[in-house]
């Protein structure tokens, strides 16, 4: 006689019995579910599983299709396991590397930088669809790592196989597409069949590989509106490549090989470099137009403040005197919080920031007055006022940051002229291998949970649970500005995430895997398994990165 156990389906409140080591699979194939769209993997008991894993014990299970953030992060990975598959079949001398995000899609090219033609592209999408017709399934295995490397090689999987030896460990996990192995730090879809809506656009020397949208996944966008970040992150990306760590296994073995500490010194000056030239194209602004403020806008934990105080410094180096002003010290009381349509306090809208008091400050500063700046506790949740007026003098630069700078009713009564634009965020370029990129919000969720964690009263859990909002704000208020900018900024280190393991492990670990966001905490955790740590030492005092882990020689 079979065993059952008990399973709680969250997305309806049913409480089963399923036979013991029933695939979640067979479960969805036997439970009344009103899914529009597949569903692609599940959070069992707060863990994220792909729809093969076999039930033994009792279980709380939430089916998601893409319209769920790790939902649409199963589509994404997917859809480049496909890609790679349909590549390596049609050109197999040829390798391809997913370079960045790009919009609702990523960017991939070639290694030879020979360009994608019309031509090329269609052929290229034909054989993927054909892959997806094919419905060939996606395994995930654990293997001897031995037998998972010489897999990796017969296939010339160089990447793979060099994050694989620098990370040892007896077993591996191994993901197969048919009979081709990957490696991907999350769950997939149960077969290729899932991923059947995209669309190939040759751009730049690569093309541009379009997803639906995870809001409405029926809805395909094509067009690229996002050339300056494309720049940005091309720019950074050909700098890696050349410091020869475009790569997690390439990252791994610079450091075990005793060069952390030069990486470290080549990327903090290839930051300082950046700032100048951005402090170079503001003083020259201020000479030709009368240019006297600095706009600085980018999503949460892009490291805003920190590089308002470096730009700050150069500005002074080409004789110009910097005042600064964070719009997070304009935020209205904690309990005047407007709220969102999830009823929860909408810490991203505009209307959290006071307006009122934010522009009669500006106005009067214009006007050459002294002004008393609030200041912001983030404990508390209330503004303080200090005893130090701000004034504007003739050489002045008024640098004004928070992450709704580039929206134009933040400063209605500024003409656009006497504006200059920055857009700074954490384009993250390293990938974990050329198919299996590092998204930018993992970066900053890092970043902001370790930060958040020391100095605003916030542990993982909380920070997690509100990260989704954070996301959404992002969406709406600050994406559709950036690319207003004059100018962008990388504020991503090569190196980081490789310091900021060790530190966010154990705020990560203390999230109880009673709570939703513990599958968000696990899936972190495996992620950064993948890099070989290096210590924080040698980073220097006015890095963007001590803005988060501490040691900063500025004052916030």
């Amino acid at each position: 006689m079979a065993h059952t156990v008990e399973l709680r389906l969250v997305n309806n409140g049913a409480v089963i019995g399923v036979e013991m080591g029933s695939t979640l699979m067979e479960v969805l194939q036997t439970v009344a579910l009103e899914q529009p769209y597949p569903m692609l993997a599940a959070r069992v008991n707060n863990r994220y599983k792909e729809l093969s894993y076999r039930i033994y014990k009792p279980v709380t299970v939430e089916f998601f299709d893409m319209r769920h953030y790790e939902g649409y992060r199963v589509y994404q990975r997917t859809l480049s396991f496909v890609m790679q598959k349909a590549s390596l079949e049609l050109y197999p001398e040829r390798k391809l590397r997913i370079r960045h995000s790009l919009g609702n899609g990523f960017y991939a090219e070639y290694d030879d930088r020979r360009p994608l033609t019309a031509e090329d592209a269609t052929l290229l999408k034909l054989r993927m669809e054909d892959v997806v017709a094919r419905n060939l399934a996606i395994t995930r295995t654990k293997r001897l790592a031995e037998d998972v490397a010489k897999e990796y090689a017969a296939y010339g999987f160089d990447d793979r196989l060099e994050l694989l030896n620098t990370r040892p460990h007896l077993y591996r996990t191994v993901n197969h597409l048919g009979d081709m192995p990957g490696y991907f730090y999350g769950a997939l879809a149960p077969s290729s069949a899932y991923v059947a809506r995209f669309d190939i656009v040759p751009y730049y020397n690569g093309f541009y590989v379009a997803l639906p949208s995870r809001e409405n996944p029926e809805q395909l966008t094509t067009a690229i509106n996002h050339d300056k970040m494309f720049d940005i992150f091309h720019e950074y990306q050909r700098w890696i490549d050349i410091m020869g760590v475009p790569t997690v296994g390439d990252l791994n073995r610079r450091v075990m090989e005793g060069d952390g500490s030069e990486l470290i010194k080549i990327a903090e000056a290839f930051h300082e470099n950046k700032i100048a030239s951005i402090a170079r194209a503001i003083a020259e602004a201020n000479a030709e137009r009368g240019v006297r403020m600095a706009l600085i806008s980018g999503p949460s934990s892009s490291g805003k403040t920190t590089f308002s105080k470096r730009l700050g410094v150069q500005l002074r180096v080409l004789g110009l005197d910097p005042v600064l002003i964070a719009l997070d010290d304009y935020f209205v009381d904690r309990d005047k919080t407007p709220m969102g349509e999830d009823g929860k306090p909408d810490f991203e809208a505009l209307e959290a920031i006071d307006l009122d008091t934010l522009n009669d400050h500006l106005r009067r500063l214009a006007n050459g007055e002294s002004v008393e700046i609030p200041r912001y506790d983030f404990i508390s949740g209330k503004r303080q006022w200090h005893d130090k007026p701000l004034q504007l003098g003739p050489r002045s630069i008024l640098i004004l940051e928070g992450i709704h700078a580039l929206n134009p009713r933040l400063t209605p009564g500024i003409a656009d002229g006497q504006k200059f634009k920055i857009y700074i965020s954490c384009f993250t370029s390293v990938a974990m291998d050329n198919f299996s990129r590092i998204p930018t919000t993992d970066n900053r969720l890092l970043r902001r949970t370790i930060r958040d964690n020391a100095t605003r009263g916030n542990d993982a859990l909380r920070t997690l649970a509100m990260w989704p909002s954070v996301r959404r704000g992002e969406e709406r208020h600050i994406f559709p500005y950036q690319e207003n900018a004059n100018v962008m900024f990388n504020s991503s280190l090569f190196y980081e995430i490789s310091v900021l393991r060790a530190i966010a492990e154990p705020v990560l670990r203390e999230v109880p895997d009673t709570a939703p966001e513990y599958a968000e905490a696990r899936r972190m955790l495996k992620f950064l398994d993948n890099f070989v740590p290096i210590a924080p030492d040698e980073i220097p005092p006015t890095s963007l990165l001590r803005e988060f882990i501490g040691g900063s020689s500025f004052k916030y």
